[in-house]
């Protein structure tokens, strides 16, 4: 680990203390939004962990995302989501800015003075979120109409753009290209649906989004027209799965201490020992450390990986997503198992990771699709099948 990377996360800690830690149980309570702990987060300079050095971004990559989330995650899983998905729309928008977008989209983001987001998945397509039925349209005046609906918009009317994928139709456009654009949100004609009511990830301010003939600059168009695919697949992809990845292992990491110290705090009243000195209790809480250690590893491997464009960074990085999806739910729900009535009971922390845990196999790409793309890759083969 980097100095700059230890420093990084020397001000996330920091901010988990004081800001966010304090505000996780309310955050899931009331299914708020953690709009104080994006504002302490982009104080501490932290709003541009992926930006470009250049742009005036951190520059810290995959690597960096893993870290950053796995620290928020073990406080508030909602938190550490939302902040990962305005990091994986602004690597997408870094990607290929041009010197206008840099300056009205990429700047700012690395100032701490704009919050971006994915508009990806669409209720037709479910898992298959990189074929986009939202519809680009060209007017005569050289602007753009976006039309259609996405669904789990993540941090919704909370961002100040959103990275929409689409589909060409009609003349101007080859049809049938996908594309993807940045709307912002003082555009007209967006609609948003009700807060989605999830079993977890209560804070995360997922929405629908509808778009009846949203107009966007033709400056808004990010790369080229068609190049979404390669957007998903170098952009999308690898910084959604660290940024989820490294969340739920969060989520992992804080049962694993909600067990350890249960066990070395709960006494007998007719003994005085502590369940600490059970056999059988020892070699549960010895595997479940290794299961999170393991996972971890993975984890940071596969950012590793990613980072510096390795030949198996794609098969790391599914994998990744997938075992550490795993690892929550398995680590979570065996927590609560040690810790009995406690855990059980409605109030526990542990009951809140559970919930939170249970998102990481369903959100896409799912768990079984991400094994699946492993094996393909592993196999020679192409990753979507016409």
């Amino acid at each position: 680990m980097t100095r700059t990377l230890q420093e990084i996360l020397q001000r996330t800690q920091e901010v988990v203390s004081d800001v966010v830690a304090p505000l996780a149980a309310r955050t899931d309570r009331e299914a708020r939004w953690p709009k104080e702990s994006f504002e302490a987060l982009q104080a501490a300079g932290l709003g541009g962990l992926v930006v470009p050095r250049s742009a005036g971004g951190l520059g810290m990559g995959l690597s960096g995302l893993a870290h950053v989330c796995e620290t928020l995650g073990t406080a508030c899983p909602s938190t550490a989501i939302s902040y990962g998905m305005h990091h994986v729309a602004a690597a997408v928008l870094s990607a290929k800015a041009t010197p206008d977008q840099v300056q009205r989209f990429v700047e700012p983001i690395a100032r701490g003075e704009h919050l971006t987001t994915l508009a990806l998945s669409e209720p037709g397509t479910g898992a298959h979120f990189y074929l986009p039925q939202t519809r680009l349209a060209h007017a005569d005046d050289g602007s753009l109409l976006v039309s259609g609906q996405k669904s789990f918009v993540t941090n919704a009317e909370h961002a100040d753009s959103y990275v929409v994928s689409v589909v060409a139709v009609g003349e101007g456009s080859s049809s049938g290209e996908f594309s993807c654009v940045a709307v912002t949100k003082e555009t007209s004609r967006l609609h948003w649906g009700p807060p989605w009511q999830g079993l977890g990830m209560r804070g995360n301010e997922a929405r629908t989004l509808e778009l009846r003939g949203a107009r966007v600059s033709r400056a808004n168009l990010l790369g080229q027209e068609g190049d979404q695919i390669w957007y998903v697949f170098h952009i999308v992809a690898p910084y959604f799965l660290i940024a989820m990845a490294g969340t739920y292992l969060g989520v992992a990491a804080a049962a694993l201490e909600e067990a350890r110290t249960h066990l070395t705090s709960r006494h007998y009243t007719h003994s005085g020992s502590t369940l600490a000195h059970e056999p059988l209790l020892q070699h549960r809480i010895g595997m479940l450390w290794a299961k999170v250690a393991r996972s971890r590893a993975l984890v940071r491997y596969a950012a590793e990986a990613g980072d510096r464009g390795a030949e198996d960074a794609l098969v790391a990085l599914c994998s990744a997503k997938a075992e550490v999806a795993d690892c929550a739910v398995d680590v979570v729900n065996e927590t609560m198992t040690l810790l009995g009535g406690k855990g059980y009971s409605a109030e526990s922390r542990v009951h809140q990771m559970l919930r939170d845990a249970r998102a990481a196999h369903v959100m896409a790409p799912t768990t079984d699709l991400l094994r699946t793309w492993s094996g393909r890759a592993l196999l020679g083969l192409p990753l979507l099948v016409d």
